[in-house]
């Protein structure tokens, strides 16, 4: 058993298939004055060729899983636009003599080694679109055929040291089972449309193979745990088989509760809603039951691009997601864009702490120029649902006033245009930081809703970096100083009339139900996979018995009891299964 990083969840059992891994080995030839010419023509030919070749994959990926997920092209086809990238080339060519092949060749590798040596996780994978473009270029330059995947064979698991964009879009989830790769983060490219496709996804695995995966060994890979299976016995095959039986077992039974009322037996409302990135994602969550969309990150509508999207091209994403939900809430979190979120375009200053500096409503109110088009095209988009707009990273009252002086603007130049928008859009915040918690009575008053992200509040409450692996461990959502942080901004809602949704990875932590129904909590948002198990959950945990859980939960002092006593309490609930109705 090799455990790697889990990118896309699922287990996947079946033959490996490993894809070469492609090395160009180029003589360093010399080229005379008199070839200039002819070798910066074969390097344009070259760039036509490719970018024409990446716009037929954009127009693929845009018929497979959506637009904003072919953004990723977008930013391939912004590498062959780079001057920094093509003047490196065409210098190469020019002051050493060489072919634009080795030009080429030598250009990636300055590039890649110089990103790889970044400590920056983002830069890294931006190192890995260099390599995917500049090995398309290098195909054109050399005349070689592209590795394709073998298409008239039985199901395969796909294992390759690194997998780009270029390759996956060509995977068809009905032939490859499941994928696993040398190296790669989670948060790459490749990770993101493995997971729009619903492909079992294990990265990492490089240094841990005690023997290199040969194509027609037997895998299973589980991409929930991270974990691979190289030649694994007939009775862990055995094992895994009937896991990902009952997993699909599961998933059968779970999807007769979509179109149940999110009540709880003694008669009280939850509202489950979705965590979206994409409007391809409010498709499964609307599947799954969504009582609308309680975020929705916009901030991938800016990432995988050469520049920042236009107002229309914004309006029509957040128009389509309003009409898909047809009434329902849509919940429409601005730029939040800094820490470890980077756009390719635009240079983000150095900080020592980029968590804790310039991003989210930060950025958004020192370039207002660019707040001001997200926030009309919000607005357009209001004309055509039940559209609500939440602001990240809320800190002071003054932050709030700021943004809402811009909406204002906003409307005032709509209005005067003679473009439809509902006046009355609620605007909410995110609470995330102690000092919104601290001043949650101030905010209250000048707010339509609250929205909890417990990710980044239990992450500054306790001073601890999740991604860390040395303090990881205590990253706990159970703490009570999380809880009775939690305790007292929906206090100050309710003395305020406003509403208190949560959002983050606790949200869908089943564990955390009794919590959320005895504080009161409206709504919650999740992400698609999560809302049919929490609603199972909700389905037979008793509101009232919450609100009592939490009067002794409060007196614990430890994370360590307030978890051992909610196992506790859902052991005593799951008598009441009977509660559920299918």
């Amino acid at each position: 058993m090799i455990h790697g990083l889990g990118a896309s969840e699922g287990i996947a059992i079946g033959k490996a298939f490993v894809l070469p891994n492609w090395e160009w080995e180029l003589p360093d030839n010399k080229i005379g004055v008199g070839d200039l010419a002819l070798e910066f023509e074969r390097l344009y030919e070259g760039v036509k060729r490719s970018k024409s070749e990446i716009h037929r994959m954009k127009t693929e990926m845009d018929e497979a899983v959506g637009p904003e997920e072919s953004g990723i092209f977008e930013a391939h086809l912004a590498i062959l636009d780079d001057p920094v990238f093509m003047n490196e080339i065409k210098g190469i060519i020019q002051r050493q003599y060489k072919a634009a092949e080795v030009a080429v060749k030598e250009a990636i590798d300055h590039f890649v080694t110089m990103f790889d040596l970044l400590d920056d996780e983002y830069m890294k994978e931006r190192a890995l679109d260099i390599k995917d473009v500049g090995n398309r270029l290098l195909k054109h330059l050399l005349g070689a055929p592209e590795i394709m995947l073998p298409t008239d064979t039985q199901p395969f698991i796909l294992v390759v040291r690194e997998l780009t964009p270029s390759q996956l879009i060509h995977l068809k989830p009905d032939v490859v089972l499941g994928i696993v790769t040398m190296v790669g983060s989670p948060s790459s490219h490749s990770a993101i449309m493995a997971r729009a496709f619903g492909i079992p996804l294990v990265m990492g695995v490089e240094n841990k193979l005690q023997e290199p995966i040969e194509t027609g060994d037997l895998l299973i890979v589980d991409g929930g745990a991270g974990l691979l299976h190289v030649k694994p016995s007939a009775d862990t095959v055995l094992r895994y088989s009937e896991m990902r039986k009952r997993q699909l077992e599961t998933r059968e039974r779970l999807q007769q509760l979509a179109q149940v009322p999110s009540v709880t037996p003694d008669g009280e409302t939850l509202v489950l809603a979705a965590n979206i990135s994409s409007v391809k994602e409010l498709d499964a969550a609307l599947s799954n039951g969504a009582q609308g969309v309680g975020l929705f990150r916009t901030e991938f509508l800016y990432m995988d691009r050469n520049r920042f999207p236009t107002e229309e091209e914004q309006y029509e994403v957040y128009r389509t997601a309003a009409e898909k939900l047809q009434g329902k809430p849509l919940i429409i979190r601005t730029l939040d864009i800094g820490g470890d979120k980077h756009l390719d375009y635009y240079e983000m200053p150095e900080e020592e702490n980029p968590f804790l500096g310039f991003r989210a409503i930060r950025f958004s109110l020192s370039r207002t120029d660019l707040f001001k088009v997200q926030l009309r095209a919000i607005l357009r988009a209001s004309a055509h649902g039940n559209v609500q707009i939440m602001y990240p990273l809320i800190a002071s009252v003054d932050e709030v006033r700021e943004a809402n002086a811009v909406l204002a603007e906003a409307m005032k130049e709509l209005a005067a245009e003679g473009v439809p928008f509902r006046s009355d859009v609620p605007a909410g915040v995110m609470i995330e930081v102690p000092a919104a918690v601290a001043i949650s009575e101030l905010l209250a008053g000048e707010v339509s809703f609250f929205s909890i992200g417990t990710n980044d509040l239990v992450q500054f409450t306790l001073a601890v970096d999740r991604m860390n692996e040395q303090i990881s461990h205590l990253y706990e959502p159970f703490h009570p100083a999380v809880l009775r942080m939690l305790r007292t901004v929906v206090e100050a809602a309710n003395r305020h009339g406003v509403q208190v949704n949560v959002c983050g990875e606790l949200a869908g932590d089943v564990r955390a139900m009794p919590i959320w129904l005895g504080l009161g909590i409206h709504e919650l948002s999740l992400s698609a996979q999560s809302i049919l198990p929490v609603k199972e959950t909700m389905l037979r945990t008793y509101a009232q018995e919450s609100r009592m859980l939490m009067d002794e939960i409060f007196r614990l002092r430890t994370a360590k009891e307030i978890r051992e006593r909610l196992e506790k309490f859902h052991a005593e609930s799951a008598l009441a299964k009977g509660n559920v109705r299918p």
